[in-house]
């Protein structure tokens, strides 16, 4: 592949037989945003909260031919003032040789297309403020909310806050 000729991409919902190819997505994406230190998961982890009784995200694999080209991880959220579910993207990302080819628009297409059928309000994301990837998402029409602040509790943090 030469170029930034765009390619034919195939979306496809994961399932269990995948976790491994899942994991190596997060690992890559932790590399990306210089944070391979924070993966924790494990292929057992993924399998029990993406596959389990109760799955807690959904996982989408972009594929030009046969190669996997890229992800994006996301579950429902709820947003009160809407009264309706949200989509939130935990995680998207594509290898770099796909990048500018059509994969990264194919997995937001695929994205809003789920929002739209399932009903939901809005679609919602959080990007490193050094990412080169926030023009593409203003070019679909995304805008930064940049007064909004994002907290995080981690698992010490709220287990200490659940025993009072």
């Amino acid at each position: 592949m030469t170029g930034f000729d765009k390619v034919k991409v195939t979306i496809r919902q994961t399932d269990e037989r995948d976790v491994s190819l899942i994991l190596g997505f997060i690992r890559a994406i932790a590399e990306f945003e210089h944070l391979s230190d924070s993966v924790m998961t494990t292929e057992e982890d993924l399998s029990k909260s993406l596959f389990g009784p109760r799955p807690y995200a959904e996982v989408a694999v972009a594929e030009v031919g046969n190669k996997s080209a890229g992800f994006v991880m996301f579950f429902h959220n709820f947003s009160s003032f809407a009264g309706k579910p949200g989509l939130y993207i935990e995680d998207i990302y594509v290898h770099p040789e796909y990048r500018g080819r059509g994969v990264g628009r194919s997995l937001m297409v695929y994205c809003a297309r789920i929002a739209k059928e399932r009903g939901c309000g809005r679609m919602d994301w959080s990007v490193l403020n050094w990412n080169p990837a926030r023009k593409f998402y203003e070019s679909l029409g995304a805008q930064a909310h940049e007064e909004w602040i994002i907290y995080r509790m981690g698992e010490k943090a709220f287990s200490e806050l659940a025993e009072g």
